[in-house]
């Protein structure tokens, strides 16, 4: 018996974060499905071009990078522009790309605000907004990357649970907005990865641990296991958003 394509075979996918972490693993599933990626990266160069050369090696031409600040607007619409010019189309935009810190009541600056708000809402939208058009063509979709603590604060990160709680109401709007040609979902991890700085403490990681009724923490690899599913398995789901969270944001 012939073997199947591959679920995204010759799809083309943009992801934002995509050098590491979460980014990279939705990347490496996405890959192994078919797909044809344009991989944005800010600062992880490095980590970039290996994960790009890792791809392409096992599929030649299939990956490209494309390095941008989210934060500056007028570039978020070249970053689309550059992924339909490089692959002559676009089936799917998965919005990964986060800012993460705290920030205490007493303490908050402008720049906070605009750093959070700006890599966890503001860029989704205007991405949102240049790939609609190409996505229509193609009957793609959107998964937003938000978090359990849109629903449920975190204490001291004021400025990132609002941004992710707007990124979720973003999300439920674009379903509206962009039906019925595009759908638009959103994945919340919980207890995945750490903050790569050092700011969580052993015990406040096992306090977090302790909170999930699965009693550990996730992987990567179900967050990208997710994504999957929404882009390839999910043709009659839009305006959700799946927490991947071992049960913890009903045991808060």
């Amino acid at each position: 018996m012939a073997r199947s394509e591959p679920a995204l075979s010759e799809k083309v996918v943009l992801i934002t974060g995509a050098a590491r972490r979460i980014g990279a693993a939705i990347a490496r599933r996405l890959h192994e499905e078919g797909a044809r990626l344009m991989l944005h990266y800010r600062k992880a160069e490095r980590e970039a071009h290996e994960l790009q050369a890792e791809l392409n090696a096992v599929r030649a031409h299939s990956v490209a990078l494309v390095q941008a600040d989210l934060l500056d607007a007028e570039g978020l619409q070249e970053i689309v522009k550059n992924t339909v010019s490089r692959f002559e189309r676009l089936d799917v935009l998965v919005n990964n790309a986060s800012t993460f810190h705290a920030t205490p009541i007493g303490s908050i600056s402008f720049q906070d605000w605009d750093s959070l708000i700006g890599t966890n809402l503001k860029a989704p939208l205007f991405l949102a907004q240049a790939a609609a058009p190409h996505l229509k063509k193609t009957q793609g979709c959107i998964v937003n990357i938000t978090d359990i603590h849109a629903e449920r604060p975190l204490k001291n990160y004021v400025v990132y649970s609002v941004a992710k709680a707007a990124l979720a109401g973003l999300t439920r709007s674009l379903a509206r907005d962009l039906a019925p040609e595009v759908r638009v979902n959103g994945v919340a991890p919980g207890a995945i990865l750490w903050p790569d700085d050092g700011s969580w403490d052993e015990l406040t990681r096992q306090r977090v641990v302790s909170h999930t009724l699965l009693k550990r923490v996730g992987d990567p690899a179900d967050i990208a296991r997710t994504v999957y599913f929404l882009i390839a398995e999910s043709p009659y789901v839009t305006g959700q958003i799946v927490a991947v969270d071992g049960g913890r944001s009903i045991n808060l």
